[in-house]
């Protein structure tokens, strides 16, 4: 049976199995890519954040439950997995900035933000008294000497810079649409209404029906700020969004009715 793969060796983040692998860091993987998609992407002028906040249930309130953090003036976290965890490392990203701040009398470079909680990370992989964060975060800065910048961390405490990455359960599927994009080219401004449009994209109708688009940005735009985008840009950017996830839809579908016709097709004249 495949649960009995990791028996013995997965009661235990100090424990490898004899193929070299942490069962329980590989655990907190699978949380993360059970949860909603979240998304950073990083363009000329700053950073965008589209998170997709899945709506459990009609009885909650709008705008609760966020799983886009303020750090600190310049930084914005954007996270998956998790949510108590992903609240407790954003404390600890929360507390990083300020003393650095203190230390240092201005603002953390993100750079060292990101491996300072990546550590922290990677230490609850280590030891057996505690367990791996089930969570995996996207941070995003912007400032006049360093430009826009995006890092993401994952469970096992790996920090890497990117220009665009996305993380959840449909986390392919929006590589694959960020991979399209100019981002180096284009502004903030632009760039919201395509972080919206890969979020309605990727969301899977059948399984999840509802959900709350949250969206943030830092940039030129913001003062070199982290803030929510504002609500007329926003829903700007769903009008958008929905439009282009039809016609996304439409032209799936007629690709794979013109793949049918010609299978039928085949069929029925095998000699051609």
């Amino acid at each position: 049976m495949v649960w009995l793969i990791g028996l013995g060796y997965d009661l235990s983040a100090s424990t490898f199995s004899p193929d070299g692998r942490v069962f329980q860091v590989e655990y907190a993987i699978k949380a993360v890519e059970n949860s909603s998609t979240a998304i950073g992407i990083r363009c000329k002028d700053g950073v965008v954040f589209g998170v997709e906040k899945l709506i459990l249930s009609k009885l909650y309130e709008e705008g609760s439950n966020k799983r886009i953090f303020n750090i600190d003036r310049h930084v914005g976290m954007a996270v998956a997995g998790l949510l108590a965890d992903a609240r407790s490392l954003a404390e600890v990203a929360r507390e990083e900035a300020s003393n650095f701040r203190s230390n240092y009398g201005h603002d953390i470079p993100l750079k060292h933000l990101s491996d300072r909680v990546a550590m922290y990370v990677h230490a609850y992989t280590l030891y057996s008294a505690v367990r791996p964060f089930g969570c995996s975060f996207i941070l995003g800065s912007y400032d006049k000497d360093d430009g826009p910048q995006l890092y993401m961390v994952d469970p096992s405490g790996i920090s890497y810079g990117y220009w665009g990455c996305a993380i959840g359960k449909a986390k392919q599927a929006a590589k694959t649409e960020i991979e399209k994009l100019q981002m180096k080219d284009m502004t903030c401004r632009e760039l919201v209404k395509e972080v919206a449009k890969i979020i309605y994209i990727v969301h899977d109708e059948v399984k999840d029906k509802a959900f709350e688009l949250e969206l943030s940005w830092v940039g030129e735009v913001t003062n070199g700020r982290h803030e929510f985008v504002p609500k007329d840009v926003k829903e700007e950017a769903e009008k958008y969004a929905k439009v282009a996830g039809v016609l996304e839809f439409d032209s799936k579908s007629a690709s794979l009715d013109k793949k049918n016709q010609i299978s039928v097709y085949k069929l029925m004249n095998p000699q051609t």
